[in-house]
Parts: C-alpha cells; structure tokens; sequence
C-alpha cells in the first residue's frame, strides 16, 4: 500500500498533486456539509466554489491575451480551490457576496500578470487577492477549512504527500517551528495555546499549501529557510505593527516580497534551436533565450508548454538544465516513453523557432565552490542531466575536478552524453557505465547494477568523496541508504530525483 501511494506520488506532478489534494479537501468538506458535521450547506459550497472557478476562468484567459502569456493550466483551478476553502460561502440569492468572491478570484489571476516582474508573478494569487478584500470590500478569510476538526486528518494526509513530492520539507518545519516558538513565548498558557493552534488554526493548511508555492519562495536552501522563519513570525497571532495585526495571508505577502529579492528574476522565453537524439529514446533540445540566464550547473527550471492538450498531468514540468551557464543555448534532455504524456507529445513536435516559457531557476545540487573537493555522482537513467551540466561547466571553465561518474543504464544504447563525458576526462572525470540488460557489456563498460561492490572497486576513498545521486526516487533513496551503510557520512550526500515518467 504505501509503496503504491509513493508510487503515485511520484508519477504525478507537482501541481496535478495539489489540485487533487485540493479536490479531495473540498468534496470531504461537501460530504460533511451533507451530513451537519459542518456549519455550512452544500448549496452555498457548490455555488461559491462555481462562481470562484468561472470567474478564475474568465479572469486568466482575458489576462493570458492581453499580456500574450502562456496560462498555466492547473492553477486556473488551484486559486479558486483554496479561495473556496478558506473564504466564508455565500449562497446563491446573496448577490453581494457572490459579486465579492467573483471580485476576489479575479482580483488573484490578474495579481499573476498585473504584479510581475520579468513576467514572474511576485505574490501567492490567493493571499494576495484575500488580503486586498480585507482592505477593499471587509471580506476576509476565514480558513475554515483549517478550522473543523474532522478535516484535519484530510489536511496531514494530503499535506504531508505534497511535502514529499517537493522534497523540500526545510521550509515547512522553519515555518511551523517558528509558529510554534512564538505562541509558546507569547501566550498565558504555552501548552494550551500551542494545542490549539494545531486544532483550529490555519497552520497546516497555510504551510502545505499556499507557502510551498514554487514560484513565490526562494529556490536554495538557506533563503528558503529564511523565508519560512518570516512569514511564521509573521502568521503568529500576536504578531503586529501597532495596532495592525497580521494574518495568514498578510504574511505569505510580506514573505512574497523576501522571496523576490532574495530569488532569481522574471520569466524567460526560450526558442527552439535545435533537437537533436541523444540515445534510444533520449533527445536534447537547444533553445535561445531571450535574455541571458544565470543559474548553477545542477540546478533546474520550472517549463510551461502553450496548447498543451488537456490530459492528466498538466502543461508544466521541472526539468534539470542540461547545459552550462558559459554555453550559449539552454540545453534539456529528456527521455521519450512508450506512452508519452501529452506535454511530451507537444514538445516532441515543437519545431524550430517554437517557444517554452521558463521560471524559478533554482536547486541546490551544485558542486561545491571548493575544486579541490572530491565527488562522486550516481546517476540512472535521464537523471544523468545534472551531470551532463557539470561537465559542461567543467570543461568551460578549465578548472579540473577529482570526479567519479557511476551511471546505469539499461543497456549501452541508451548511454546519453558520452561525447560530453569523454571530454571531460582529460579535466579529471572517469565515468563507469554500469549496464543492468547487456549479457556482453561493450569495452569500457561494467556489467550489472550500481551495487556497494561496484562502488568500493571503482571509488575505494568513497568515505572521503561527496556523493551526489540522481535519478528516479526509487533510486534515488535505494543508493542513498546503501552509502549510508558503507560508513559515508549523510552529511556528505545530496540528492536529487526526476518526478516520474513525463
């Protein structure tokens, strides 16, 4: 069971996995609204979840026109999802609640074009319209869906899948921990205080959903962190500037803007160069951007494709870069499945000159600014990437680097990059190619899957190295616990992980 939940996890894409996280919220909400659990009617449900989902409708495709954007297809239903489970319903004969919520969704798919920069949204569509509300119309949130008890399971479920999709569980608990601190120092009675705040706050719901948005917190570690200690001494109930207090979606606004400073800038327009086969089922595409990019070899981009037809997965991925920062093309590679999803059949006829919009530059599975450190990369299958990056880099810059590639693959027709790998021998690297299908693996390649005998024969100063390990999630962690068991410090591993087959 679990394995088949991980399974799906990780089969489903980031945003899909909210907007169904989202949806099964919103029909437990219904259910207990049917049976009186809840103080609400599914008629006031259903009807302001209508009108919030039109008008987000009619809202982003005027907006995605007039600025000649590419629209994001899940958010169109995610905005309006979490306005309908945090703002209070109306019914259908309160014509003057129901032209506010119509206002409020509006209010967030135009924050998505009117407030950006570089055309990258600076704020959280939610928390921004509602905290506009407050101060236009009086209409604030209620986080009620965060305030019923018999939700709450709901909430950690479906929270807790999404912060193991985004494997950046750093933010959620800078964020609850310091919530949890300040309500502590701050109420009469620490204990009580802290127990409802758990029971009848906005906490979980605020922290799985709307503060883990990719496009508005920092993508690295350390300002991530920053950013999630900010908002939670903000989103504190005794937190206030004289006589204003601040509420949740005040304070994802004012950690909007940290995040923007502190995070790479605006929204770039790539067009296609060139596609060119890499392997069996493995193609690179070269793209011009309109603007240089700056990013770190490693590090990954957020891609949205335009007339995506509509399927389950949604027309946005996260894909490592597969080029260097000195090259002068933006590089992605990826692998080609039998069955591929709709946004690879879209790329996969995207002709020369055709455009991809890109966003939040970010990761932290960067070589370390010190050359003299020793490296070891793990890599299975198309989460070679990265690495391919690396090398790139390393070559580029003429700064030799003591690396050791270990990369499985199924068999030797699959192998992608090795041009690029040969190359960068002669600063240093030495790739093995461990090949789990060949009966008669081809010279310079090893037989077999990536195992502890592999690593001590190929890297025996492993204790010594940093390991960086990508690929499929399943990999990912088997490779990790293996060099946990052959004594390499955790300290010494970083991880990265490709989200399941495009």
């Amino acid at each position: 069971m679990i394995q088949a939940l991980k399974s799906f996890i990780d089969r489903t894409t980031m945003y899909r996995l909210v907007l169904y996280y989202l949806l099964a919220l919103f029909s437990a909400a219904l259910l207990f609204s049917i049976v009186g659990i809840l103080p609400y009617s599914s008629d006031t449900l259903l009807w302001s979840a209508l009108v919030l989902l039109v008008s987000a409708w009619l809202s982003n495709e005027f907006f995605a026109w007039v600025f000649e954007a590419v629209p994001n297809i899940e958010s169109v239903f995610i905005t309006p999802l979490i306005l309908v489970l945090i703002l209070p319903p109306v019914a259908f004969a309160d014509m003057s609640g129901t032209t506010a919520l119509a206002a409020i969704a509006a209010w967030a798919m135009a924050s998505k074009y009117l407030f950006a920069i570089g055309k990258k949204h600076l704020f959280n569509p939610a928390a921004f319209a509602v905290a506009l509300s407050s101060l236009l119309l009086g209409v604030s949130a209620t986080w009620w869906v965060a305030g019923n008890i018999p939700l709450l399971p709901f909430i950690l479920v479906g929270g807790i899948m999404v912060v193991h999709k985004l494997r950046k569980p750093d933010v959620v608990l800078a964020f609850g921990a310091t919530v949890v601190l300040v309500v502590a120092f701050t109420s009469l009675s620490p204990v009580s205080g802290v127990l409802n705040m758990f029971a009848h706050s906005a906490l979980f719901f605020f922290a799985f959903v709307m503060l883990t948005e990719p496009l508005t917190m920092p993508p690295t570690r350390m300002p991530r962190i920053a950013y999630g200690i900010l908002v939670g001494v903000l989103f504190a109930p005794a937190t206030h500037i004289g006589s204003f207090y601040f509420s949740p979606e005040f304070a994802l606004v004012a950690g909007n803007l940290f995040s923007y400073f502190v995070s790479p800038k605006g929204r770039f327009m790539l067009s296609l160069v060139e596609r060119r086969p890499l392997a069996n089922g493995i193609y690179e595409y070269l793209f011009h951007s309109d603007r240089p990019m700056l990013f770190k070899p490693g590090q990954y981009l957020e891609w949205t494709l335009g007339a995506v037809p509509l399927d389950n997965r949604g027309n946005r991925r996260f894909f490592t870069i597969a080029s260097a920062p000195e090259d002068p093309f933006v590089a992605l590679g990826v692998r080609f499945y039998d069955s591929p999803s709709a946004f690879k059949r879209t790329l996969a006829a995207l002709p020369v000159g055709g455009g991809i919009s890109v966003a939040s530059i970010a990761g932290d599975f960067t070589m370390p600014a010190d050359t003299k450190k020793k490296l070891a990369f793990i890599a299975g299958g198309i989460g070679v990437t990265p690495f391919a990056s690396m090398a790139r880099h390393t070559i580029a810059t003429g700064e030799p680097r003591d690396a050791i590639l270990l990369y499985s693959c199924k068999a030797a027709a699959e192998i992608a990059y090795q041009d690029i790998f040969a190359n960068a021998a002669r600063m240093g690297w030495r790739t093995v190619y461990a090949l789990s299908n060949e009966t008669q693996p081809p010279p310079g390649t090893r037989k077999g899957f990536i195992d502890a005998e592999l690593i001590k024969r190929e890297v025996p100063d492993y204790v010594e190295r940093s390991f960086y390990i990508s690929g499929p999630p399943g990999m990912v962690d088997a490779m990790k616990k293996m060099l946990l068991t052959l004594g390499v410090s955790r300290f010494n591993i970083k991880t990265d992980f490709f989200p399941g087959l495009a």
